[in-house]
C-alpha cells in the first residue's frame, strides 16, 4: 500500500510553519493591539511569544510522545481521558469553524479603507462567496503558489519595515532604538496582558507542524525542534515588525483601528506603497480564508464520517466535486456572524478555543510524563512538572485577560460541548466516538 515519504528536513517544516501564521498578521490587527495596550503593542507581542514558548514546549514533549495527526485532541485523549480529549477537539473546532470569518473580517476591513464609499458587509460577502466556491469546486492552490504567496507576504511585510525605519530617521524627535515600547512609566499589566491576549492570534497553528509528521525525517526529533523554531522565529517576527511600527506610530489613534497598517502604510511609503500594501494584504487573507475554509471542512466531514457529529449532513460528500459541501457552507455562514461582529472581539472569541486546548496540552505533559511516566530528577522536574505548569498558568491568565464578550461566547461554545457530550455518550455513560484526525488533515 502507497504511503507517504519522509523526504522533509527540519527547515522545510519550520517554514511551514512559520508559513501556516502568516506573517503580515501583524500587520492586520496592530491597531487593535495599540488601542488594547496604550500603545504597547511589542511588548504584548513578547509576553504571548514567552507564554507560547511554554506551551511549544509542551507540544514538543507530546509530538515527541505521539508523532501522529490529531494534536490536542490526541495528546489529551490518550493521556487523561476519552471525554476530556473530546473537549479538546471541540475547543480545537473553534478555532478552525470561526478563523475563517476572522480572516475575512480583517480583509473586508481593509478593502473598506481603501474603497469607503462601498460598505464593508459588501466585502464580506465577496470574499465568502468567491472562497466558498472555489472550496465547493475543489481547486486547490499548489505547493508552488503557496511559496510565491509566502514570499509576497514577506517581501511587502520586509519593505514595511523598511519604510518605516526610513520614516523614522526622517524624524529627530524619534529614536530608532528605544525601550519605551516594552517599558515606560505609563504601562499597565492588565493592558499588556489583555493585549497579549488577543496577539496570541497570530501563534495560532504553530502546532499545524505536527500534521507533518508522516512526511518528516526523523519525527519524534524533527518535529518538536520544529515546533519551537517556528513559534521562536515567527514571535520575532512579530516583536520586531510591531516594535518598528509603534516607533513610527507612537500614536493610538486611527481612522480606523481594525485597518490601521493602511493609515501607516500612507504616512510612511505614500500612495503608490499603499497599492503594494493593500495587494499583499489582500492576497495574504484571501489565500488564508481559502486555506481556512478548505481545512475546516475537511474536519467537519471527518466528525461527521467518524459519528462525532451527525453523519447525514457532515459525512457526505458531493457526487460531482467529491467535496464536503455542507461543511463548506456552513463556514460561510458562521463567517457571516463578521457583519455583526468587530475584529478585536471575533480573534479573542477564538482565542478562548486556543488556550483551552493549549492549558490541556500543558496538563497532558504533567499527567504522562510526571504522574504515569513517573520521570523524576532535575530535568524531569523541569521539562515535564515545571514548564509546563508555567505554560498552564499562562494560557488560563492570557484565558481570562480576554474581553468579557470573548468569554461569555467562549463559555457558551464550551457549555455546547458539554451538552454535546452528554447527549453523545448517553449521559457521559459511554466512551465518545474516536475521531481519525488523520483523515482531516
Amino acid at each position: 500500500m502507497a504511503s507517504l515519504q519522509r523526504t522533509l528536513s527540519l527547515g522545510a517544516v519550520v517554514l511551514f510553519g512559520i508559513a501556516y501564521m502568516s506573517p503580515m498578521i501583524v500587520l492586520a490587527t496592530f491597531g487593535i493591539l495599540a488601542q488594547s495596550t496604550g500603545g504597547m503593542v511589542p511588548a504584548a507581542y513578547l509576553m504571548a511569544l514567552l507564554a507560547m514558548l511554554a506551551t511549544a514546549m509542551s507540544y514538543g514533549h507530546m509530538a515527541a510522545a505521539f508523532p501522529v495527526a490529531g494534536s490536542a485532541y490526541t495528546y489529551v485523549r490518550k493521556t487523561i481521558s476519552h471525554k476530556l480529549g473530546f473537549i479538546a477537539g471541540w475547543a480545537v473546532l473553534l478555532d478552525y469553524l470561526f478563523l475563517p470569518m476572522a480572516i475575512w473580517l480583517i480583509g473586508s476591513a481593509y478593502l473598506n479603507s481603501a474603497f469607503p464609499s462601498v460598505p464593508q458587509w459588501v466585502w464580506i460577502l465577496v470574499f465568502t462567496g468567491i472562497t466558498s466556491v472555489i472550496n465547493i469546486v475543489g481547486i486547490k492552490l499548489a505547493n508552488g503558489i503557496n511559496a510565491l504567496l509566502m514570499l509576497v507576504q514577506m517581501l511587502v511585510l520586509i519593505i514595511f519595515i523598511v519604510l518605516c525605519i526610513h520614516y523614522i530617521g526622517g524624524d529627530a524627535s524619534k529614536p530608532l532604538w528605544t525601550i519605551t515600547p516594552f517599558l515606560n512609566g505609563q504601562m499597565q499589566i492588565p493592558l499588556i496582558m489583555s493585549g497579549a491576549a488577543i496577539a496570541c492570534y497570530s501563534f495560532l497553528g504553530f502546532d499545524a507542524v505536527s500534521t507533518l509528521t508522516e512526511e518528516t525525517r526523523d519525527p519524534r526529533r524533527t518535529i518538536p525542534r520544529a515546533i519551537m523554531l517556528s513559534t521562536l522565529f515567527g514571535g520575532l517576527i512579530f516583536v520586531g515588525g510591531s516594535y518598528f511600527m509603534q516607533v513610527a506610530h507612537p500614536s493610538v489613534e486611527f481612522a480606523s483601528v481594525d485597518s490601521a497598517a493602511y493609515e501607516i502604510a500612507l504616512n510612511i511609503g505614500g500612495d503608490v506603497f499603499v497599492s503594494i500594501f493593500m495587494m499583499g494584504m489582500i492576497v495574504a487573507q484571501f489565500a488564508s480564508g481559502v486555506s481556512a475554509q478548505s481545512s475546516c471542512s475537511r474536519l467537519l466531514y471527518a466528525m461527521g464520517r467518524d459519528g462525532v457529529l451527525p453523519k447525514s449532513f457532515f459525512g457526505t460528500l458531493h457526487v460531482r466535486f467529491g467535496t464536503p459541501v455542507n461543511g463548506i457552507l456552513l463556514c460561510a455562514v458562521v463567517a457571516l456572524l463578521a457583519l455583526k461582529l468587530d475584529v478585536a472581539t471575533s480573534t479573542s472569541f477564538i482565542n478562548f478555543g486556543a488556550f483551552l486546548a493549549f492549558s490541556l496540552v500543558n496538563l497532558s505533559v504533567i499527567f504522562h510524563y510526571w504522574i504515569a511516566g513517573k520521570q523524576r530528577g532535575l530535568r524531569a522536574v523541569l521539562l515535564f512538572l515545571v514548564f509546563p505548569a508555567i505554560g498552564l498558568l499562562a494560557d488560563l491568565w492570557l484565558m481570562v485577560s480576554l474581553d468579557q464578550r470573548a468569554i461569555y461566547l467562549g463559555l457558551s461554545w464550551l457549555v455546547i460541548g458539554l451538552v454535546y457530550l452528554g447527549i453523545l455518550t448517553r449521559g457521559y455513560s459511554q466512551q465518545p466516538p474516536e475521531m481519525d484526525f488523520q483523515e482531516a488533515a
